[in-house]
């Protein structure tokens, strides 16, 4: 028997749901059917938050959903799921999971523990114990407006604190993602981790490699994208976990005698949550140029080393992390091309002529690798004065600009002037050059 808090005795009131969650729950209701708001809004309600999506819980099948609803869409085979559309808002409808053989009305494929395909309808009280914290398996019910507990999710709450539902190691294996889900919720609700749901990360972390990488990619975006991605990084370090997400990451904190690397990352990640608090975009192309720089800088460094010219070894060392850390979690073309431009750009910051300067400030990427470098500056104090001089020149007009430079052809040291600040004549003709500059033969 669940835990009834009637309305009278919780926070959580209709005036806090979306108008397209409430809705689908009274459609459901007035169709004959069960209909409770579930999970993670459920949740946030309680802890006086504000979610940003509503999840409904119902007997109904996905084809009952959808006759109820001619705004409704089917998705997923794993998971069969109901979404029913309202403009921009999507209302995400599942039906009551159960625990049987597939003979309620569905199927249920699991190998070596891992649930491939769960599509098995049964009653409120299974689909409780089939969710997987006790904080996300509270039901608000619709027919009397009273919050339902079936595993203990309300003392967990009072007591801030994750614990799964079941064994822990069982429920991993079920789901590896699961492990950076505990991680992730614990950062966001600043939780405790129940030592016992954090026991099996040690033993079972490595089967984050065989989860799909671009469902990776898509908890990444979650953790460090949503206003709490330094208490996540923080969180994934303690426990172990970030080398499964992000090895390269791991092997440059381990050799980042300075600390520098460890700044770098905690001001760009810190900087991001405070752009998603005031409502500005944020972008996992700057993320990932921010967790992935030790790496790429220590492979540029080492190919230039050997010889290679300064473009053609960052282009290489560029490809070659991507490539590596993409077996681990997939980064989209579109944002890995940022990434590359963001990191080939810090490099020509210390290059200060006139046309250089011109070209690199009309750059596309301007901007981020801007502000990639002010991250930067933390390295030394040579890059910090280099942020300086770029923020103060970002004031000056062009014409103001323009005279503060040297042209190529008379600057000795970058920025710095010559007598009457005029171009001198080549000698030898118009145009005629016996040998290219050092500055493009670097290029």
């Amino acid at each position: 028997m669940p835990r009834v808090i009637p309305r009278e005795q919780h926070n959580l009131s209709r005036k806090q749901i979306s108008r397209g969650a409430l809705k689908v729950l009274y459609g459901l209701k007035d169709a004959g059917f069960r209909a409770c708001l579930v999970g993670g809004a459920v949740r946030d309600l309680l802890l006086g938050r504000q979610p940003k999506d509503f999840d409904v819980a119902t007997d109904a099948t996905p084809e009952e959903v959808k006759k109820v609803f001619r705004n409704c869409r089917l998705i997923g085979r794993r998971f069969r799921l109901a979404h029913v559309v309202f403009g921009p808002e999507i209302v995400e409808v599942a039906t009551f999971r159960g625990t049987g053989d597939g003979e309620s009305g569905g199927d249920r494929h699991v190998v070596d523990g891992r649930i491939l395909r769960d599509n098995v309808w049964g009653t409120i009280e299974e689909d409780a114990l089939r969710r997987d914290f006790r904080v996300n398996a509270l039901y608000y019910d619709i027919a009397d407006f009273s919050v339902l507990d079936y595993v203990g999710g309300i003392d967990d709450l009072e007591q801030k604190c994750l614990r799964l539902i079941g064994d822990p190691a069982t429920r991993y294996r079920e789901d590896p993602v699961r492990m950076l889900r505990a991680a992730r919720l614990a950062a966001k609700l600043e939780f405790s981790i129940d030592p016992a749901a954090a026991a099996p990360f040690k033993e079972l972390g490595h089967l984050l490699a065989d989860a799909p990488s671009a469902r990776l990619f898509d908890e990444c975006q979650k953790m460090f994208l949503a206003g709490y991605g330094l208490a996540s990084f923080r969180m994934l370090a303690r426990y172990d976990l970030l080398r499964h997400l992000f090895p390269g990451t791991v092997h440059a904190l381990a050799h980042d005698a300075s600390g520098a690397l460890e700044q770098l990352i905690e001001r760009g990640l810190g900087g991001t949550d405070a752009r998603v608090a005031d409502g500005r975009p944020v972008t996992p192309a700057f993320l990932f140029a921010v967790l992935l720089w030790g790496e790429v800088a220590a492979l540029a460094a080492k190919l230039q080393d050997e010889g290679a010219v300064r473009s053609l070894a960052w282009q290489r060392a560029a490809h070659r992390v991507m490539a590596e850390q993409g077996k681990r979690v997939a980064i989209p073309r579109r944002f890995s091309y940022a990434i590359e431009e963001i990191w080939a750009l810090q490099p020509r910051f210390a290059e200060r002529t006139r046309k250089r300067v011109f070209r690199l400030m009309a750059h596309p990427r301007f901007r981020a690798a801007y502000d990639f470098l002010l991250l930067r500056s933390g390295e030394s104090g040579e890059l910090r004065a280099c942020g300086e001089w770029w923020t103060e020149v970002q004031a000056l007009s062009p014409e103001q600009l323009s005279e503060s430079l040297a042209p190529k052809s008379t600057a000795g040291k970058p920025g710095e002037k010559t007598g009457s600040g005029k171009r001198r004549r080549r000698r030898g003709g118009r145009g005629r050059r016996t040998s290219a500059p050092q500055s493009d033969l670097q290029e």
